[in-house]
């Protein structure tokens, strides 16, 4: 498999990145076995001695050729052979027949892209590795009589009852039964606003506490926990895409053992009729080099790898050649909401004034109760009123009360913003439309009288209604939403954007399964630590590139650098062009290949003229391929929509 990493991804600091491939043995041969190449070619086109180049060459050929080769001969004595073995011998024949600039161009192919495969795979281990982080590492464990001790998180067990101080995380899964607090599940469910957790809910391990100190029963043994089980299945569904492969290294594992046997037989068969030994080799070799796969492995890697750098130039990151492969055959694509369909971030939508007071003066006071708040409903509303630049006073006596909402004296007022209560019964109706719209709503009050209402709501992407028509479009089939949020703010999201399968309130394991269920090839777009095991499960993953958590950029196949929902069906496009363009260069090389080996067999080919003819196809197909590198080649969205 060939894969292409970027020079850094969100979150990420190109310095740190180059420290981890310089880490990967791998990577250090084939960067060695290129620089050789590159000095070699340089040192063959100077008037330098022929001997310094062919050193040059040999040199690449050991760095950059003894591990495959040693994975070739392990292979064998396993009875199977290995494509790079085909190749490495491929390329000892090219240099014996005074070939070595094309064997030394194969040695850096095949480094480079065992070099590339090895990253991505470290960078997933490593990013589900570091997910364990988001449990705290100990937990203060109450005991019956009241007193407190410090354990270890991971010797937590199912009885066990454990203090969470306001702003730390969670150490284990259970049940609360001691304080009241608000509790950001972001990580779990997805959903964009705190919950409110008292005595009898449960939580997850891995989710921040708010303002409340909570007392948790421990339900769930730590390695059973909803973060461990994203582990598990990320780890499991990696493996098993891992093993997907491009359509002609499939084909390379039946064509090697063809060419090594008839090989074999072209040698063996005029010398066992008393062939001269000389004559008899010659042909085997000319045989093996007209035979060898560089030009049907040129025939596929050129046109996906010119497609991937094509979309990278429009803001979309393929990770590897079988994934733009693989890109064609999406059917149906899925979307999680928040972060992904939606912005991630609550704005007001509505605010609603009652008795003399407007609706500035509603959220003037309210901001002013919400400033310096982190709580996202107080930025929303401070950040509301900074854009209509309202003059907030200066709040004092200020208290919190956790799951209830905050309060303070406003210009010689007690004024609080807080969740609807039974008191606000004139306003039920009005309560219900809103929240029926999937806002989130709080009630301003100014010395226990209603004010106002205020209503929030995460704010979908301009783009997402547009991209989902027009990957509708693309696949022939509807699009479907999966989300750990509530069916209520799922179904006003859907509407807004088109969809009409909605699965909400689903936990991670539970949005995997989902994808797994689906008889279908689908394409996944997601951004969160929720959303990794259902990328992981999914046949193409596409994570957002801006906001996304580390573990979801890493676990996806793709990443949306510019978080542009409209690319997805153009590259769904670009991947099909990219096929047809492999389909006609495979009959190309198949065609060289055909006469050459014909030629060979029945009449005496000249081993220049064979070696010509080989170099043309491959150079032929190689430039076919590089078409895609064309700016024509990216057919914006709105384009697929037309057809």
């Amino acid at each position: 498999m060939t894969t292409v990493l970027p020079q850094t991804l969100p979150g990420r600091t190109i310095g740190s990145d180059r420290t981890m491939l310089l880490a990967v043995p791998e990577v250090r041969w084939a960067s060695a076995a290129t620089a050789l190449f590159v000095l070699g070619l340089l040192v063959q086109l100077s008037p330098a001695p022929t001997w310094m180049y062919w050193t040059l060459y040999l040199a690449c050929y050991i760095t950059g050729g003894w591990e495959p080769a040693l994975e070739g001969l392990r292979a064998l004595r396993n009875r199977a052979l290995d494509v790079d073995l085909l190749m490495i011998v491929a390329a000892i024949g090219a240099a014996a027949i005074g070939q070595i600039f094309d064997g030394a161009l194969l040695i850096v192919i095949f480094a480079t892209s065992g070099a590339l495969e090895a990253v991505l795979t470290k960078r997933t281990s490593d990013s589900i590795r570091s997910l364990l982080d988001l449990t705290p590492e100990t937990a203060v464990v109450v005991a019956e009589n009241g007193d407190e001790h410090q354990v270890d998180a991971i010797s937590l067990r199912p009885g066990d009852v454990v203090l969470v101080r306001p702003g730390e995380r969670i150490a284990g899964e259970g049940t609360v039964v001691e304080g009241h607090s608000d509790v950001d599940q972001a990580s779990i469910t997805g959903e964009p606003i705190p919950v409110y957790r008292s005595v009898g809910d449960e939580v997850f391990a891995g989710t921040i506490n708010g303002t409340g100190a909570l007392r948790v029963r421990i339900d769930v043994d730590p390695s059973n926990t909803v973060l461990a089980r994203i582990v598990a299945t990320v780890e499991h569904a990696s493996a098993t895409k891992a093993k997907k492969q491009l359509f002609i290294d499939k084909v390379e594992q039946y064509y090697s053992k063809t060419i090594v046997g008839a090989t074999a037989a072209i040698f063996g068969i005029p010398m066992a009729f008393g062939s001269e030994l000389q004559s008899a080799l010659l042909r085997a070799m000319t045989f093996m080099i007209v035979a060898s796969p560089c030009a049907v492995v040129l025939a596929t890697m050129p046109p996906l790898l010119a497609a991937m750098a094509t979309a990278g130039r429009h803001g979309v990151l393929v990770k590897s050649a079988v994934v733009m492969e693989q890109l064609r055959r999406t059917s149906v694509v899925a979307f999680d909401k928040t972060g992904t369909l939606t912005e991630g971030v609550p704005h007001v939508e509505r605010i609603v004034a009652f008795g003399t007071r407007d609706e500035s003066e509603v959220l003037r006071l309210a901001a002013a109760v919400e400033h310096g708040s982190e709580h996202p409903i107080g930025a929303a509303i401070a950040l509301a009123a900074r854009r209509r630049e309202l003059n907030v006073p200066t709040a004092s006596d200020f208290e919190s009360a956790p799951g209830s909402g905050v309060r303070a004296r406003i210009e010689g007022h007690m004024v609080a913003v807080a969740k609807p209560t039974a008191r606000e019964k004139d306003q039920h109706a009005i309560i219900e439309t809103l929240e029926s719209a999937a806002m989130t709503v709080v009630v301003v009050t100014i010395a226990d009288e209603v004010a106002g209402l205020i209503g929030l709501v995460d704010t979908v992407r301009v783009d997402a209604a547009r991209a989902v028509a027009e990957l509708e479009t693309v696949t022939g089939n509807g699009t479907v939403l999966l989300t750990g949020d509530n069916s209520r703010a799922a179904h006003a999201v859907a509407r807004e954007t088109g969809i009409v399968d909605v699965r909400a309130g689903l936990l991670p394991h539970e949005k995997a399964s989902a994808v797994s269920e689906m008889d279908e090839h689908v394409l996944l777009v997601g951004d969160g630590v929720n959303d990794a095991p259902a990328l992981a499960a999914a046949d193409t993953g596409f994570a957002m590139g801006r906001k996304g958590s580390d573990l979801a950029l890493d676990t996806a196949d793709a990443v949306l650098i510019r978080d542009d929902l409209g690319s997805i069906a153009s590259v769904i496009e670009l991947s099909r062009r990219a096929h047809r363009i492999v389909v006609a260069n495979l009959v190309i090389a198949a065609t060289f290949i055909v006469v050459l080996v014909t030629w060979d067999l029945l009449g005496h080919l000249p081993l220049p003229i064979g070696v010509a003819g080989h170099e043309s196809s491959t150079v032929l197909v190689a430039l076919n391929g590089m078409r895609l590198l064309s700016s024509r080649a990216w057919r914006p969205g709105d384009d697929c929509a037309r057809r």
